[in-house]
């Protein structure tokens, strides 16, 4: 079930929330596991049971770290929950992955599990991880509830797509929160936004990169809208998304980490990721990075955790070699920046050279294949003969040039600043006209529209 569809908007969240709010307080994580159950079953009936399982399994794990006195025993609990969670992320996102290249390597004629990827696999399995090594830590105590932690990681607002919530974040508020007026309010400004970024402006960035793929005339100028949009696309679809998770969970009493904060501004590759899906670069730093020593050691040691751990977040986000270069490629600029310190550059040249290595970064991860994104990067600097514009390349610019504009504007806290600066009396009147609006106009788009699915869905 999408959070952008019509079943998700108007009958399974007015009728969670209605019995969520009706139901005595010590029953709302019962509700909230049940919703979240029915939720994913919508979409993935198959591979409900994949995800019980997972948090049977965890949980018990979690207990049994919690409890168990013996530094052994805690140690050999620790690795079993490791290796049955990440076991099962690894056969079904990547065994065919390794598979074939193995099968290309030795020339063997190797068959493919041919497995389809459970939604939301990568997010859970992280979350489930995180807890059960700060429950090694001493960093939080072991959930007794299996309710409770159920509850925690089928989580149905950030269940897809993140963001990654980690089990100490909203320990507490699994125990006992409030949801009164004022979360109501916030919550649901939070969601229609998010629904705002994914509907009017990511699903037309969409459509003129698919526009882009399916089109056998290009050009200079078509390659590089392509690349815009397609960056452009993936922030909007992604951060929209996180807006409509913490919407969400603000309306049911819990407060998720921000994930994004406006990454488009940053000038440095360093700050981007700390922009950038913040939920997956801190976990990768506290769970990875930091247990393999950081920085705190010598220079190949610490070049090897870098090229290490970014390898691994671009495998996370995908099996393909796309997505390890694209990983690698920005491991690569971290060193970089580590050694030539281009903060000694004027702002507007950092900015920029920002801008052009995420745009390129995010060619590298939209093609279907190596060889298509190298060809796409190719384009954007004119090699094999492309001519400038077409009349083709003229129509889609002039049809999309007020959403790429109105893209590129919302990338920057123009508009959230200027809302800032409206008088309270003002903004009291014209917040909840300008919401129900937004409503309006995104289900107009819903009901005549086509599926919408978001990107990081297939992650």
């Amino acid at each position: 079930m999408l959070f952008s569809s019509i079943p998700f908007l108007y009958y399974f969240l007015p009728v969670v929330l209605a019995v969520y709010f009706l139901v005595p307080r010590s029953w709302r994580n019962a509700v909230l596991l049940m919703a979240s159950l029915v939720f994913y079953d919508w979409g993935e009936p198959r591979y409900l049971l994949l995800m019980v399982g997972t948090i049977l399994v965890f949980y018990v794990c979690g207990l049994g770290v919690g409890r168990v006195k013996g530094a052994g025993q805690r140690k050999v609990l620790l690795i079993l929950s490791l290796v049955i969670g990440l076991g099962l992320l690894a056969v079904f996102k990547y065994a065919d992955f390794f598979v074939e290249n193995f099968a290309a390597m030795t020339g063997l004629n190797l068959p493919l599990l041919k497995l389809a990827l459970p939604i939301g696999i990568s997010f859970y399995t992280f979350q489930c991880v995180s807890y059960v090594v700060d429950v090694y830590r001493g960093t939080v105590p072991a959930q007794r509830s299996p309710i409770a932690f159920g509850a925690y990681v089928a989580l149905f607002p950030q269940l897809i797509a993140g963001p990654i919530v980690r089990y100490a974040d909203i320990a507490r508020e699994l125990e006992n929160r409030h949801a009164g007026w004022e979360d109501l309010q916030i919550g649901l400004r939070r969601f229609l936004v998010g629904l705002g970024k994914k509907i009017l402006l990511a699903n037309q960035l969409g459509e003129l990169a698919g526009i882009y793929r399916a089109s056998g005339e290009k050009s200079l100028v078509f390659c590089w809208m392509y690349a815009i949009a397609f960056s452009l696309q993936i922030y909007f679809d992604f951060s929209g998304y996180s807006d409509m998770a913490i919407g969400l969970g603000r309306i049911l009493g819990f407060h998720f980490n921000e994930n994004f904060n406006y990454p488009y501004l940053s000038k440095s590759v360093t700050e981007f990721w700390r922009r950038w899906h913040m939920s997956l670069g801190t976990w990768f730093r506290d769970y990875v990075y930091i247990p393999m020593g950081g920085s705190r050691v010598r220079r190949g040691r610490w070049v090897c955790n870098i090229l290490t751990v970014w390898m691994l977040t671009g495998l996370w986000h995908g099996a393909s070699w796309n997505f390890v270069v694209w990983g690698l490629f920005f491991g690569l600029l971290l060193m970089l920046e580590k050694w030539l310190k281009p903060e000694r550059l004027p702002g507007l040249v950092r900015h920029g050279y920002v801008v052009l290595a995420v745009v390129i970064s995010f060619v590298i991860f939209g093609g279907e294949n190596l060889g298509q994104a190298w060809q796409d990067i190719l384009g954007m600097f004119g090699a094999g003969g492309l001519p400038l514009m077409t009349v083709q390349t003229a129509y889609y610019l002039r049809s999309y040039a007020v959403i790429l504009a109105l893209s590129i504007l919302g990338a920057a806290p123009l508009v959230r600043n200027l809302s800032n600066r409206i008088p309270e009396k003002i903004a009291v009147v014209l917040e909840p006209i300008a919401m129900i609006a937004l409503l309006l106009v995104c289900s107009a788009y819903l009901v005549d529209g086509s599926f919408n699915p978001f990107l990081y869905f297939r992650f």
